[in-house]
């Protein structure tokens, strides 16, 4: 029976892992497995695409080059370009790869932009998500068997707890297997591997900077885990891997496929910081503070006081006013309703947007209408829409509460966007004089991190150099 119980669980999770669905990636169709297919919907939901089709076809045409020279060279890669300003990158299985835009403001060349997306590759070709599964499933099944065989559920918990810990992370071993596939793909591509190191000391400049700021005011600094986060700053396997990847004998020596400036070209107008498309929607209300976003008809105004927030219309006396109240748990919004109108409540439906619930309905005293309305997000939202010609604007009432929802975390504002200019360094500047006019925290370490002269050295003239505007 012992040994029936662990088949069956060993059956039960291997089938866990299994189908495929159909996502969209680059305007085109791409079958890749389903759990896969779930976190690509969440992270374009979530951060969203960058709008740069240039820099998108730019980074394309280093992918498909370095595919075309990798172990993999049939297999579909889609190469997405998030509108994150985290200095990161990673891949997920079927051969989806992500860049945010962040880390491409710290790097200076394409043959560094090849190593982080060759990097990537490595982790597809060399199948670590199956492989960190694999591992995951087999401390399932230990914590499952050794549950069965001692009766004792603290221990499951206790070797299910062991093995998240062992695979939160490919690892070094699968980091360092990676870089040595990115490097062949790289050198087979005519890319000077060493540029893996270049984006190394790029990353460790910026993880010392922050654990310097952190110092400076007393926090704790954390710890970065994105892209080398396991790899020393003089990571000598790392250094051998790629002298092995360029000490290659190859039939024919490519051409190095970069062309003097183009990255300069490519990334020059790139949004930093926070993404300028964050709360770009006109017909949209966005209160970062809490935590909420609501639409309303064209032209409508809406203001915010520290007693409520008000949405009018232009040209009538069409007016909702939102206000807040805690939240009664012993009352649903659907409950709750009725208490709010001063007269009877007709035509009341529930609604429920992006896991809020809430609800809506017309109240009644007189001659007098009003659209009413509660949603549930950590506070009670209290809507009442009031006009003359009522009919005419209550569609407008409707629209605003029903729409009423959570930011996504790409409206979520981050600090100010700014733009990545290069200008030729004139004679006598340095970064402070250079930064003097950049309204960004801390404006000289910014600029002296894009530009890989963190936490000193000053640039010399004619030089090309990224600033902020």
């Amino acid at each position: 029976m012992k040994r029936l119980l662990v088949s069956l669980c060993f059956t039960t999770l291997i089938a866990g892992c299994a189908g495929s669905s159909t996502v969209t990636v680059g305007g085109r169709p791409v079958s890749i497995p389903t759990d896969a297919a779930e976190e690509h919907e969440k992270l374009i939901e979530s951060i969203g695409i960058y709008d740069d089709p240039e820099l998108q076809a730019y980074i394309d045409e280093i992918g498909a080059r370095l595919v075309a020279n990798s172990s993999m060279p049939n297999q579909e890669f889609t190469f997405t370009l998030l509108d994150s300003p985290d200095i990161n990158a990673f891949a997920l299985p079927g051969g989806l790869i992500y860049i945010n835009r962040g880390l491409l403001a710290y790097l200076d060349n394409e043959a560094e932009l090849a190593g982080v997306i060759a990097h990537e590759i490595g982790h597809i070709t060399e199948r670590h998500h199956s492989r960190r599964k694999t591992q995951t499933i087999t401390n399932q099944i230990a914590a499952v068997s050794a549950g069965i065989l001692t009766g004792s559920g603290d221990l499951v918990d206790a070797v299910s707890m062991y093995g998240a810990e062992i695979i939160s992370g490919f690892g070094r071993d699968m980091e360092l297997e990676a870089d040595a596939a990115g490097a062949e793909f790289m050198h087979k591509s005519g890319y000077d591997a060493d540029a893996l190191l270049s984006v190394i000391g790029v990353l460790k400049d910026q993880e010392r900077y922050r654990k310097a700021v952190a110092k400076a005011s007393g926090k704790p600094s954390g710890t970065y885990h994105g892209l080398y986060a396991s790899h020393p700053r003089n990571d000598l396997r790392l250094q051998t891997v790629i002298k092995t990847a360029n000490s290659l004998d190859l039939d024919t020596m490519p051409e190095n496929p970069e062309l003097p400036g183009r990255f300069r070209q490519e990334t020059e107008g790139m949004v930093i910081g926070a993404s300028a498309e964050a709360q770009s929607d006109p017909l949209r209300y966005y209160h970062n503070k809490l935590d909420f976003t609501f639409e309303h008809p064209e032209d409508w105004v809406v203001t915010a006081t520290t007693r409520e927030i008000v949405a009018k219309a232009p040209d009538s006396d069409a007016a909702l006013k939102i206000k807040i109240a805690k939240v009664d748990p012993d009352k649903s919004p659907d409950d709750a309703l009725s208490e709010l109108a001063s007269g009877e409540v007709s035509g009341q439906e529930s609604i429920e947007n992006e896991g809020l619930k809430g609800a809506t309905g017309l109240a009644s005293a007189g001659e007098v209408q009003k659209r009413l309305g509660i949603v549930d997000h950590r506070f009670r939202f209290l809507f009442e829409g009031e006009a003359s010609d009522f009919s005419a604007a209550d569609e407008g009432f409707k629209t605003i509460i029903t729409s009423f929802r959570p930011l996504f975390a790409r409206e979520k504002k981050r600090g100010e966007s700014h733009v990545l200019n290069y200008v030729q360094v004139p004679r006598g500047a340095t970064f402070g004089s250079l930064s003097s006019g950049v309204r960004v925290p801390d404006a000289e370490n910014q600029l002296r991190l894009i530009n890989g002269y963190y936490p000193s050295g000053e640039p010399r003239t004619g030089d090309w150099l990224k600033v902020l505007r």
